[in-house]
Formats: structure tokens, C-alpha cells, sequence
């Protein structure tokens, strides 16, 4: 899982799906996909044990000996093994078919044994890339897939590897899904804190000095907080599902674990949306700034024009070619020995008057 860092990078709102026609259940690999890798955890209640890059046969053993196993599949391509996987588990391939269809809204769907669960989590916050991962759960067994290497996980394994007591040796299937899926959404909590931070620190400085980047900026948070509100409000409805579902692989103590995930998950989702309003916000105060910045030049020039209006038009009228020797009537001034600093002293004069005046009807 990546660091708390600010997304700025438009991601794709492509889904995959299967060609029109295909019949229901069809899985089909992303061509993009990663080879797949799958790493076996066995856990009961006095012992654990960790396969890296285990096989089938490793998977098929460890279900007749091991009370609790958590299969973790990384990478979509191998499409033989995921439908190998889904025999072994008994999954249903309409959920499978979810499973290689990256993209999907997160749910909760149940079936005659098993639970079938999805989200996506940030891998890259930099990038702004998202991965989708699945949750299959049943009564002695979690499977999950992932797109690509990188999870919020490594708790969960090390509360495993723990001695005992441990919650997770002792507890069954629905509790390490509930430990896995909590990991999942509590990732996304750096990444809002951070979202968070940056959107104050650009308010600061758009209320101290306002600059043309700030909106790109706004922008691109913005853009990024409406990709984790669309993603994480869903995520609330299948959390509630999980809660209101009466199967009986979910014991009622577990459903008050995963009331717990649902809090954050609505804490995750208001404080989204109370940043994407704030983005909003100030995007709207850059503009009105600006518009107002823009004014108080627009005025500022409009003043220097009407004082400069009058003094044009006085420099206008004593610079015509009249020859005050033809006519007393001709600009009789021309002759005065003082009419030059006379003439600057009266359009000065006008010039003060004109500021004076403008202070007074508080233009300035």
C-alpha cells in the first residue's frame, strides 16, 4: 500500500466487461493483468504456517488438515487457476466473473456457503491508482484476489504470527474477513488525512496571497475526493448488507466487528465529502478574488483616466495654432509672462480637486 500522499492524476472510469452475448459466468483476463501468485496461510488455533508461491495441490491439502486457511490471490491473468481456485472453494462463478471485471461498485452478495465481497483500496497514491480486491468467506475459509502485488495486510499477518491468545487462530473465517476487510478501509485514512492537510494548507495561502496555480490545484484534489466519494459511500451499503445478513457463517459477534468498520467507513465518507464542499469553496473564493482583484485595477485605471480627462482636454485647447498677434481674441495668455506656470498650476489644481473629490464620494 502506498504512502499518504495527494492524488492528481485522473484515473480511468473504463470498466471491463465481458463481450455482449458471453454467457453469464465467463472469465475472461485482462490482457494488462498480472501473473498470478498465490500465497496460502493455515492458521489454527495453537500453530500457523505461511506457503509463498503455493500450488494447488498445497491448497487442496491444507483444506482436510487445517480448521482455518486464507487463500491470497495476486494477480488476474491466470484465468485456469481462478477457476481452479473457485472449484476447490465451491464459488460461484458469477462472483468469479466480478472477480476478473476489475472496476466494480463495491457489494456484499450471498450465497448458499459463502460470502462474496468487494472494495477497491489506493495502491498508489501518487498515481492515483486504485485496485480492486475480492473477498470469498465461508465457514473455514477466506480467499482473496488482488490485481496486482501490494496490500494493507501485513498487520493482519503479523497479529497471526502472534502467540496465542490471538482473535484471529481462535475465531473463525467471518472475523479474519472482518480483519482484512477493516485493514482495507482503515488504508484510506492517510490518504483523506492528507487530502485534508493539503486542502488547508492551500487555504492559507489563497487567503495570504492568492496564485493562478491554487486553482489547478483545487482541481485536481477535487477531482481526486469525487473518485474517493464514489467509491467509498457504496462501500457503506455493502457493509451494512454484511451486518444485515442472517448467514450463518456470520456469527452476530462478528456483525458487531463489522458495525465497527461501518463507522469508519461513514467517518471516511463525511469527511470526503466536508473536503470536496471546503474544495469548492475556495475554488469559488480564487474566482471571486480574482474578479475582485481584477476590479480594483479596473478602477484604479478608470480614476487615473478621469482625473487625465480634463488635463487632456486643457492641454488640447492651449496647444492649437492660434496666433494671438492676428486677434486679441486668439489666445490672448500665449503673450502672459507667466501664462506656462500658470497653465500647470491651474491643471494641477484640477487634478487635486479631482482626487479630493473622489475620496470624498469614497471611490478611493
Amino acid at each position: 500500500m502506498a504512502g499518504a500522499e495527494t492524488i492528481a492524476v485522473r484515473p480511468s472510469r473504463h470498466v471491463r466487461r465481458a463481450p455482449v452475448g458471453a454467457s453469464p459466468g465467463t472469465l475472461i483476463a485482462d490482457p494488462s493483468a498480472r501473473q498470478s501468485a498465490l500465497n496460502l496461510t493455515l492458521i489454527s488455533p495453537d500453530a500457523c504456517e505461511f506457503i509463498n508461491n503455493a500450488s494447488l495441490d498445497d491448497v487442496a491439502a491444507a483444506c482436510e488438515k487445517w480448521p482455518l486457511i486464507w487463500l491470497d490471490c495476486v494477480g488476474l491473468a491466470d484465468i485456469a487457476l481462478i477457476e481452479e481456485i473457485g472449484n476447490i472453494f465451491s464459488l460461484h462463478t458469477l462472483a468469479l466473473e466480478d472477480v476478473v471485471n476489475t472496476g466494480q461498485r463495491p457489494k456484499a452478495d450471498f450465497f448458499d456457503d459463502h460470502a462474496f465481497f468487494v472494495l477497491s483500496m489506493i495502491d498508489d497514491a501518487k498515481s492515483g491508482r486504485y485496485e480492486q480486491i475480492s473477498f470469498f468467506f465461508g465457514e473455514n475459509f477466506v480467499v482473496t484476489f488482488q490485481e496486482r502485488e501490494g496490500d494493507p495486510f501485513e498487520p493482519v499477518r503479523q497479529r497471526i504470527r502472534i502467540s496465542n491468545p490471538s482473535r484471529l487462530r481462535h475465531r473463525k473465517a467471518d472475523y479474519l474477513a472482518y480483519a482484512l476487510i477493516d485493514a482495507v478501509v482503515d488504508s484510506y485514512f492517510p490518504i483523506v488525512d492528507a487530502t485534508g492537510d493539503k486542502v488547508d494548507a492551500i487555504e492559507d495561502e489563497l487567503l495570504a496571497a492568492p496564485r493562478k496555480q491554487h486553482i489547478s490545484q483545487l482541481h485536481g484534489l477535487r477531482r481526486a475526493t469525487n473518485l474517493l466519494k464514489r467509491t467509498l459511500w457504496p462501500l457503506r451499503d455493502a457493509l451494512t448488507t454484511l451486518i444485515r445478513s442472517d448467514a450463518a457463517f456470520i456469527s452476530a459477534e462478528t456483525k458487531v466487528y463489522f458495525n465497527d468498520t461501518l463507522d469508519h467507513s461513514i467517518r471516511l465518507a463525511e469527511t470526503v465529502e466536508s473536503q470536496r464542499e471546503t474544495m469548492i469553496g475556495l475554488i469559488e473564493m480564487q474566482l471571486s478574488l480574482s474578479q475582485s482583484r481584477t476590479n480594483e485595477i479596473i478602477g484604479v485605471l478608470t480614476i487615473v483616466s478621469a482625473i487625465f480627462i480634463p488635463l487632456t482636454f486643457l492641454a488640447g485647447i492651449w496647444g492649437m495654432n492660434f496666433d494671438p498677434t492676428i486677434s486679441p481674441w486668439n489666445m490672448p495668455e500665449l503673450l502672459w509672462p507667466y501664462g506656462y506656470p500658470v497653465a500647470l498650476g491651474f491643471m494641477a489644481l484640477v487634478a487635486i480637486s479631482l482626487v479630493l473629490f473622489f475620496r470624498w464620494r469614497k471611490w478611493l
